[in-house]
């Protein structure tokens, strides 16, 4: 697996090709396997869950669980690995930083990136527990993969705000990196709002968010998105 350095190199890595029948139904258990763990981890947490809770969820043998996983840490980097897979996608194609070639087609992209990155989350609120408050405290290499994970979200954020400056829909004295923080702990302030209230629309948290984001960062943005 794959390690956090701080940098962009874990979320730039690449999803593989399609899988075969058999590696799907592999995949199949993978899930299930993590989503026993999911379970387990909330009851008793992380370190009072033992492999054999996990395998008597499931009814399956220790030695099916190893065929899976090395340890129950070994689930956690496999869940930020697929959440960093998720991620890429939802970044990929009209999506990516320069694609937008007019304002209104800007301001759709970010509800578009913004609904999907808090979607992740809100699909299964456990993620959000799982890596904003039980993997930092696992151990440091986990803690440093976790904010490490953070940093590179900010700097892919940062770059679709220096694709806006360039294009002149943000200010050009816009400091990127540091609003890219800013609009991140939005996205963050939501899902841990996701944990405490699992009813909450999060359409509306997106536009309220959005609304904050362009109207705070003023230039073409802060317009109603009729000029191209």
């Amino acid at each position: 697996m794959a390690k956090a350095t701080g940098d962009q190199s874990e979320v730039g890595a690449a999803v593989g090709p399609p899988l075969s029948r058999a590696e799907r139904k592999r995949e199949e258990l993978r899930r299930e396997i993590v989503d026993a763990s999911f379970s387990c981890f909330a009851e008793k947490g992380y370190h009072g869950t033992g492999i054999s809770d996990i395998a008597a969820r499931l009814g399956i043998g220790h030695g099916t669980f190893y065929r899976y996983f090395e340890n129950k840490r070994d689930i956690v980097d496999h869940v930020i690995t697929h959440l960093l897979e998720r991620v890429v996608s939802a970044l990929a194609a009209e999506n990516a930083p320069d694609a937008p070639a007019t304002l209104a087609a800007y301001r759709e992209q970010t509800e578009r990136i913004a609904t999907a990155l808090l979607s992740i989350m809100d699909e299964d609120p456990r993620i959000a527990r799982l890596l904003l408050f039980q993997a930092p405290a696992i151990d440091a290499e986990l803690e440093a993969r976790v904010t490490g994970l953070i940093d590179a979200m900010a700097e892919l954020t940062a770059g679709y705000l220096r694709h806006g400056v360039a294009v002149g829909y943000l200010p050009a004295d816009l400091d990127t990196l540091n609003t890219a923080r800013a609009i991140n702990g939005m996205i963050l302030a939501g899902a841990i709002h996701g944990l405490n209230d699992p009813g909450h629309d999060s359409g509306e948290y997106v536009v309220a968010a959005l609304r904050l984001m362009h109207v705070g960062l003023g230039g073409s943005m802060s317009t109603d998105g009729s000029n191209n």
